[in-house]
């Protein structure tokens, strides 16, 4: 059953990765897909993709640190589909160091795009949201945000600050029926991950019950059911997907 038939969803950093595994899940329940990304080669692999799905895929490039690109993508968007349904902030980076070593561009840059990033595009959106009196906002936080973590001071601040704007979010925007939650993800397959030595692999399944790491699907099906029709009375809500790791 496609649940999401003729809606329209932007997701943020969608080139690749989790943003992509979410494209294709939203796109399989019925959705028409903006795949936003700066790397726009990744971007149109993912359309390609998508439209394979049988749904409709828009590429965007907009640098969504950058209040007049993102206004300008949402306009794009309004003049092409006549509506948004779904945004997924999904775009994200790391800039890792410790604390007493981090530098103010490390800081600045992880910030803008991780909060400054999903301010703007939850900005640009709650207007035609507002006004269809219906509309869903996901943001994409971390357990990093929920319990901090050693050597991701801009990270951790940037993801934990995006839990409190998804729950500003929900509440200003309630009474015109648009929900704002946000997902936790714990250890998630990725090429970032596989990056990783294998000592400090372990190191993290160790700590984790179910003992095994996500997957990009494992967070795509969460962010499907807070899309879907079952999700409609969930607003300002945090949503582990850790396999247990933050308990």
């Amino acid at each position: 059953m496609q649940e999401l038939a003729g809606q329209v969803a932007i997701i943020t950093g969608a080139g690749g990765g989790i943003g992509a595994s979410i494209a294709f899940a939203l796109a399989d329940a019925g959705a028409n897909i903006v795949i936003n990304d700066v790397v726009e080669e990744s971007a149109r692999k993912v359309a390609d993709e998508v439209e394979e799905r049988g749904v409709q895929a828009m590429v965007n490039t907009a640098n969504i640190t950058d209040g007049a690109q993102v206004e300008a993508m949402v306009d794009e968007v309004m003049e092409r589909f006549g509506r948004i349904d779904i945004l997924v902030n999904n775009a994200g980076i790391t800039r890792d160091g410790l604390l007493v070593r981090m530098d103010e561009a490390q800081w600045d840059l992880v910030l803008d795009v991780n909060l400054k990033g999903a301010f703007l595009c939850t900005k640009a959106v709650a207007r035609p949201m507002m006004k269809a009196r219906s509309g869903r906002i996901i943001n994409m936080a971390s357990v990093s945000g929920v319990g901090g973590n050693e050597g991701q001071a801009n990270y951790s601040a940037s993801k934990g600050g995006l839990i409190a704007l998804t729950k500003t979010t929900a509440k200003e925007l309630a009474k015109r029926n648009v929900t704002a939650n946000a997902l936790a993800p714990g250890f998630i397959e990725t090429a970032m991950t596989h990056q990783l030595p294998e000592e400090a692999r372990q190191g993290w399944l160790t700590r984790i019950p179910l003992a095994r790491p996500g997957t990009p699907e494992d967070v795509a099906q969460a962010v499907l059911f807070l899309a879907g029709p079952g999700a409609q009375y969930i607003t300002g809500q945090v949503i582990n997907i850790d396999g247990g790791l933050i308990m």
